[in-house]
């Protein structure tokens, strides 16, 4: 079978990559290689697939469905593999094969086509935040294992990038002002360090058997819960956009999820500007402009 990386994966690639690699041009021997040596038999490529990696539905030796995924060093796959093994299949697909190669992961077989943004907004957000709360735990003791990254760390760097992506529009601008002081005045006191999905979102939220949601794709990192909220509080951006009503309701998301989760209004809030305004800046530089429009319009209503 050809193993060919789906548009949608070509794409957001060259955006995290413009100079380019060649973990492109080596998946298709590595996934023929990764089926070989555990005796797969391939269904199909998953279309259209996810932004980071390539996802296969296979089977195994003794007829079970699972999933091959296979990411490039850049989306950090042994991160998600720790933390995948650190659940152990609370909240989350459950790993498979523990110790694989590099960047090869082997997982449960959810249904793929049926996530949690398939159900009515309201339901959706609950069903997701339930989840959401099952996987923060506290990080793996043994940090010899494995280290992940700080949400310090890692909007630090995406702190340095905003910075310099601002351009001479002075909206744009005084948003990433603002998010860079929210960020700053945040990390002064965190309140908590807990095992963060770090790209949560309602189509992160898959229909399982054994349990009737599970997060799948995770970019793990440790910080405060507000941190991990704050993706889901813009889900369906378009809509809110949309609608007369969006920026009342985005305040109202934003205390309904704070308040079901436990999470600090203000904290959450802060993040989500942060995180908005840094997709934002992001898609502007890698020429999305409408996103960038709709992410940034977003900001300004928080």
């Amino acid at each position: 079978m050809a193993f060919e990386p789906p548009h949608r994966l070509v794409r957001a690639l060259g955006e995290t990559a413009p100079d380019g690699d060649d973990w492109l041009e080596r998946l298709p021997e590595a996934a023929r290689r990764a089926v070989a040596v555990r005796e797969l038999t391939v269904e199909r490529v998953q279309l259209p697939g996810g932004r980071s990696s390539l996802v296969v539905l296979v089977r195994r030796p003794d007829g079970t469905p699972a999933v091959l995924k296979l990411a490039p060093p850049r989306a950090r796959p042994e991160s998600e593999r720790a933390a995948l093994a650190h659940w152990g299949g609370l909240g989350a697909v459950q790993l498979l094969e523990p110790f694989a190669a590099k960047g090869v992961l082997l997982l449960e077989r959810l249904h793929p086509d049926v996530s949690v943004r398939s159900l009515p907004e309201a339901k959706a957000l609950l069903e997701a935040a339930g989840t959401l709360r099952r996987l923060w735990v506290e990080p793996p003791a043994d940090e010899g294992a494995h280290v992940f990254e700080t949400v310090a760390e890692r909007t630090g760097r995406q702190a340095e990038v905003m910075r310099a992506s601002a351009g001479a529009d002075a909206e744009v601008t005084a948003l990433v002002d603002a998010a860079l002081a929210a960020r700053e005045e945040l990390l002064a006191a965190p309140p908590e360090d807990r095992l963060l999905h770090g790209t949560f979102r309602q189509s992160k939220v898959l229909a399982g058997e054994r349990t009737p949601w599970l997060a799948v794709g995770p970019d793990p990192l440790v910080g405060e819960c507000a941190f991990d909220l704050a993706r889901l509080v813009r889900d369906r951006v378009e809509d809110l956009i949309a609608s007369p009503s969006g920026a009342a309701t985005t305040r109202r998301r934003v205390k309904r999820l704070a308040e079901s989760l436990d999470v600090d209004q203000e904290r959450l809030r802060g993040w989500t500007l942060f995180r908005a305004v840094e997709s934002g800046v992001r898609a502007r530089r890698v020429g999305r402009p409408q996103d960038a429009e709709l992410l940034l319009e977003f900001a300004g209503w928080l």
